[in-house]
């Protein structure tokens, strides 16, 4: 072998992807060549870009993705005149998988259904591999744009790839798969022209296969957004939203509108149908495609909010510069103008689909996490958010939502009541709803980890003040049927017992009348973060400023009557009173082991 050429080992796990790809999937081929023609049109717009922005070859007249099956020689082969891959980004780009991790990857794949599997592969961005479904080797030619020199990545899919200099006259890549003696089927012209028109119809660069000595075009090459949406068939949209998305799930919404007037600009947006395995909780920008006269200029318009990132999609406008370039585009009125009504439209669509409440629970448990952060961070588009956000209810089985909490909210109740926490079930079981279960008052939970912060922004609904039940004292005595549960015993004097005791500790201990079962229950002082806030702050390493808790005990419980009648020190009673009050909200005792050893102790007297 050539002292030139270099072994490389795949990135971690992928050789466990690569028999994964060739076996689980094996019913799914064809979309081998989806991928690769996808990955082929996307180098072909960033080229287009960066020709225009920066000293890049611009893409020659007629520019192509042409593919060449040759039987005899048993060989396919796509090329493109793309931006090109370095030598770095040929080992980067192949040689490991996909910012999502091969291990998530592997794994999903492993565990799904068949017919799940090739949206598995669309999501994780692990497209490429897929041709080894079909190809027994892979060679990859790679010359970036402006540069000279090319650079060949070769693999048998068996755990390593080499890297070498290569000759290619222009920039571009070329890839050829050494077809597998059971996948002729797609040396086939006429099999190849079905899985593009199938798959990549509505890919705007040209592409072509050669037949009998002619590169014949393969695909419509229509900018579909351009089109009256009485021209456009369902499964056109879908097959569209397979390509932009780079997904295979159906689109749970489809947008497709014209704007005229001051800016006028065509737009194809779609929100999916399924939640993607590359998560939308990491890269929080807004990936909507921006045109200009039908030729893409960039991904990274920012079209769209953080908090709308999962829209996918297209906009197209006539009211832009071809060079423009990524500073103008931020300062652009033109584009300002197409984001507000871009971003007014998918809201409109979310209010529309909202209507249908088992549809939209789907996109709720999709993505609500991610619209949550809107009314935290926009000002904008928070009161038009609101009635979008849904809940778990203490009272009412599925998902709520604001307006139908206050339509069922007791006489007498001004407050929207909320607890906070990780885990949706174990809020449904918490001891800070007993008072409010008893009297028939709904507290709605909130699990996800924005919820400990937007509630603070969005303050109220409907001019009904939004308050977690964990912050301050709760006065639930002017809601109508909502009498104290059971009769109340003189803690007067034990109250400042337990406060002594426990100084340094809690900075209150006060009666409560909101539990039934439950002898104590924690709070946080009047105006400052609720616990769930003072948890997410103490794992960040920032619990300063959040104040010592509040003790609030049960006066009608038995074991609290019976410490009132104590004399005395009573420092141990109200650690143990304060460690179970701890446990119940999900955290430790202050010392694990004590208190162990303590309840031990006391099961062994009890016996």
């Amino acid at each position: 072998m050539s002292e030139t050429v270099e072994r490389h080992e795949f990135g971690a796990e992928v050789g466990r992807l690569l028999d994964l790809v060739v076996h689980a999937l094996y019913s799914d081929r064809e979309i081998f060549l989806r991928e690769l023609v996808a990955n082929a049109a996307d180098a072909m717009d960033r080229r287009r870009f960066e020709a225009l922005t920066q000293a890049v070859p611009a893409l020659p007249e007629g520019a192509a993705i042409r593919i060449t099956p040759d039987k005899a020689a048993r060989t396919l082969v796509i090329a493109d005149q793309g931006i090109g891959m370095t030598k770095e980004e040929l080992a980067k780009n192949l040689g490991t998988i996909a910012r999502s991790g091969t291990r998530a990857f592997t794994q999903s794949l492993a565990d799904a259904k068949p017919g799940e599997r090739p949206s598995l592969i669309g999501q994780f961005g692990v497209g490429f591999y897929s041709a080894f479904m079909v190809a027994e080797r892979v060679e990859v030619v790679s010359r970036r744009a402006g540069a000279e020199e090319g650079w060949a990545w070769a693999s048998a899919g068996q755990g390593d790839f080499t890297l070498a200099p290569a000759s290619r006259e222009e920039p571009g890549t070329t890839i050829t798969l050494h077809i597998k003696a059971d996948a002729e089927e797609f040396l086939e012209p006429i099999r190849l022209q079905t899985i593009i028109r199938k798959w990549a119809d509505h890919i705007t660069v040209p592409i072509t296969i050669a037949q009998d000595g002619k590169d014949e075009p393969a695909n419509e090459g229509t900018a579909l957004w351009r089109k009256p949406k009485a021209e456009v068939t369902e499964e056109q949209y879908a097959e569209f939203y397979r390509h932009v998305a780079h997904a295979f799930d159906k689109p749970w919404a489809t947008l497709h509108w014209r704007a005229e007037g001051t800016t006028e600009f065509a737009a194809l947006l779609f929100i999916p149908g399924m939640k993607p395995f590359m998560p939308v909780e990491g890269d929080r920008d807004s990936r909507v495609r921006l045109h200009v006269r039908r030729m893409f200029i960039t991904e990274e318009a920012a079209l769209l909010p953080p908090w709308l990132r999962f829209v996918q999609g297209v906009v197209d406008t006539e009211d832009l510069p071809l060079n423009v370039s990524r500073e103008m585009l931020q300062s652009t009125p033109a584009l300002a103008r197409i984001r507000k009504a871009v971003t007014g439209r998918v809201l409109s669509e979310l209010k529309s689909k909202a209507k249908d409440a088992e549809s939209y629970a789907g996109f709720w448990e999709n993505f609500g996490p991610v619209l949550k952060e809107g009314v935290w961070e926009d000002n904008e588009y928070r009161k038009d958010l609101a009635p979008l956000l849904r809940f778990r209810s203490s009272a009412v089985e599925g998902w709520t939502s604001l307006p139908d909490y206050v339509a069922r909210m007791k006489e007498g109740q001004e407050v929207i009541y909320i607890l906070v926490g990780d885990d949706p079930e174990a809020l449904a079981k918490s001891s800070q709803l007993e008072g409010f279960r008893a009297r028939g008052v709904e507290v709605l939970l909130l699990s996800d980890q924005v919820d400990a912060f937007w509630p603070e922004r969005l303050d109220r609904f409907e001019e009904k003040p939004i308050r977690s039940i964990t912050q301050g004292s709760v006065d639930l005595s002017k809601i109508a049927g909502a009498e104290a549960v059971g009769e109340a015993g003189d803690v007067t004097t034990l109250l400042p017992l337990l406060k002594a005791a426990l100084e340094g500790e809690v900075s209150e201990v006060r009666a409560t009348d909101r539990l039934v079962d439950s002898a104590v229950v924690l709070a946080a002082p009047e105006g400052g973060p609720d616990l769930q806030m003072q948890r997410l702050l103490r794992r960040a390493g920032r619990s300063f400023g959040a104040g010592l808790p509040v003790l609030e005990i049960n006066p009608r419980h038995g074991l609290i009557q019976k410490l009132a009648g104590m004399e005395g020190d009573l420092k141990a009673e109200a650690g143990t009173l304060l460690d179970l009050a701890r446990l119940q909200d999900g955290d430790v005792p202050r010392d694990p082991a004590g208190f162990a050893r303590q309840v031990a102790a006391l099961l062994t007297t009890s016996l």
